[in-house]
């Protein structure tokens, strides 16, 4: 995180490893202000010609060995990086049906299946990964994850506390449970495990910024704009930690800072909520009626 705010950032990138693939979840979510979720799994962007070769040579495995369930289960991997999810989807399911105690393939394919608005379908696969496994944590925050969007705030937890248990290293567990104590409103619980999440990683910009909310709502201001700048370091052209950073900058005092904080954000997204009520409060011109 070397560049200023206003300076060129970095894309955002959240890496977790499912039995050695790189299907990633985002879970950057507002919460003290009911804006729009972003819980869905989402995968790694790879150079396409090399996904594509990687494709080909994983079907010649799969030519020789119609019967290896872990060749479909790569294989769908690499087609959900290249963002084909019909075909990761349906090499998940060759996985299962070769092999149907394969927990990351369950897991793989409910990842998936989130990515096309699947979510029943996804909570059924991580479920039945913890079946097969109930000691498999990427499917405890998978579940954990879907279960915090769908508001299932309890069982949420007690899948994030498994899935910390199982891997107390897991910066994207920490910063899932810390959302869910956001949403309990037990905010000085969610910054010890938005800490722990930076700790672990900090080049990624969700758990600052999931720091900062929690924050403004303990009245720290000055360090949420610290943690919104570091967010917005990384990853720029995010809307709402734009518009958070406003809200913190506007608490203190600072409403001409504040007023382009916001006016950033509309840039970004001229229909967040945040961002216009804030806009209108320190004098600037809305983006819309």
């Amino acid at each position: 995180m070397t560049t200023t705010i206003a300076g060129a950032a970095r894309p955002m990138t959240r890496i977790a490893l499912l039995a050695g693939m790189a299907l990633a979840l985002a879970a950057c979510e507002t919460t003290a202000t009911r804006g729009p979720a972003q819980a869905v799994a989402v995968v790694e962007q790879r150079d396409q010609a090399v996904t594509g070769a990687n494709i080909a040579s994983l079907t010649e495995v799969i030519r020789r060995n119609p019967q290896d369930a872990g060749a479909y289960n790569t294989r769908g991997a690499a087609f959900a990086r290249a963002g084909q999810f019909r075909e990761a989807i349906a090499d998940f399911t060759r996985a299962v049906e070769l092999d149907p105690r394969n927990a990351p393939a369950f897991t793989n394919r409910a990842l998936a299946l989130r990515q096309t608005g699947r979510d029943d379908d996804a909570l059924a696969d991580f479920s039945r990964a913890l079946d097969v496994d109930p000691n498999y944590a990427p499917a405890r925050l998978g579940r954990g994850n879907l279960l915090r969007a769908r508001g299932q705030l309890q069982p949420a937890l007690a899948d994030l506390n498994v899935a910390l248990r199982l891997n107390p290293e897991s910066a994207e567990a920490f910063h899932a449970r810390g959302l869910v104590y956001q949403r309990l409103e037990q905010h000085r619980e969610a910054v010890l495990d938005f800490d722990a999440a930076i700790d672990r990683n900090p080049f990624v910009a969700p758990p600052y910024q999931g720091r900062a909310q929690s924050l403004i709502a303990l009245g720290d201001n000055e360090r949420a704009i610290e943690d919104l700048n570091a967010s917005l370091n990384v990853f720029a052209n995010n809307a709402d930690a734009w518009a958070w950073r406003g809200v913190a900058l506007e608490r203190t005092g600072r409403r001409d800072e504040a007023r382009e904080s916001f006016q950033r954000a509309l840039g970004l997204d001229a229909s967040n909520r945040l961002a216009n009520e804030g806009l209108a409060r320190t004098g600037g011109r809305l983006a819309r009626s």
